[in-house]
Order: structure tokens, then sequence, then C-alpha cells
């Protein structure tokens, strides 16, 4: 018997965010997107050495700090270079329950030139998500002539 080189149900890339309150984070995701808790794995202390949440069709691992083996939260960080990007039914509802449950707005919510009913928040955590609604399906040229007009305007603000 053949095992898969990638789990059932995951896909190629699975983000892993390090979290400094990561049973809190739990609950968050849980609230704001309406994230599932596959497993849990709990150290003594009562933080959480490894867990994974589905939101939607995908995975996303997490884990609190551990600063000694130089995983680190993006607050402790100053920041974090790397945003998720997550797809839902409904941006609107989906973005309002996340702030209403601690995010905070980057951008607001707004139709994109590339299709997409967009904004972005930062969860409480630090970690920057934009949560879209894909609402046209546009060919490569249509998606760079949108984003020429759309540079364009900027230039003229």
């Amino acid at each position: 018997m053949t095992v898969p080189t990638t789990p059932k149900g995951y896909h190629s890339v699975t983000p892993y965010l390090i979290i400094n309150g990561s049973v809190n984070a739990i609950e968050f995701y849980k609230k704001a997107f309406d994230a599932e808790l596959v497993m849990q794995l709990p150290m003594p202390d009562g933080g959480i050495a490894h867990a994974e949440l589905k939101i939607g069709d995908s995975h996303i691992m997490l884990s609190d700090m551990c600063p000694e083996a130089h995983f680190q939260d993006p607050q402790t960080l100053g920041g974090t270079p790397v945003s998720l990007m997550l797809y839902v039914a409904d941006v609107d509802k989906v973005f309002a329950q996340a702030i209403a449950h601690g995010a905070t707005e980057v951008r607001p919510i707004q139709d994109q030139f590339y299709g997409d009913r967009a904004g972005t928040l930062q969860d409480p955590f630090g970690h920057i998500w934009t949560i879209g609604t894909h609402k046209e399906e546009l060919t490569q040229e249509q998606v760079m002539q949108r984003m020429a007009d759309f540079m364009s305007k900027q230039q003229d603000v």
C-alpha cells in the first residue's frame, strides 16, 4: 500500500502560523472564519505545541511561539511580510464577523479590478488576511488592462 505524499484533504502548501496565545487564536478563527478544529496537541503549560484548523476546504496549522527555535509571532517581530488570502461565499459577512471578534481593518472591502470583492484585515495576533469573494471570471489580458486603468487613475489622484 502506497502512502500519498500529501495527507488526504490537504493541499500542497499549508500555512503554519506562529502565535502568541494559540488557544485564544483558535477561538478567534472559529468565531471569525467559521474554522473547524481538526486537532490540538497541548503543552503541559497550557500552550499549543501544534494545532490544525480547517477553514472552508483548506487546512491551517498553528502553534505557540518557540523563540529558542526561532519561531516568533508577528507582534514580536514587529509585523509580518506574509499575508493569507481567504475566499468565502460572502465577503461582507465574514469581514464584519472578523471585525466584531477583534480584527482590525487594514483596507476596506471594495470591488477589485481583478474580479474579486475583497478587503484586508489584521487579526488580533498580528496576521494579515485578505478576505474575498470571486465575482468575475477574467482573462489575463482583461486583468492587465484593468490594472493599467487602475494605475492610471491612481496617478491622477
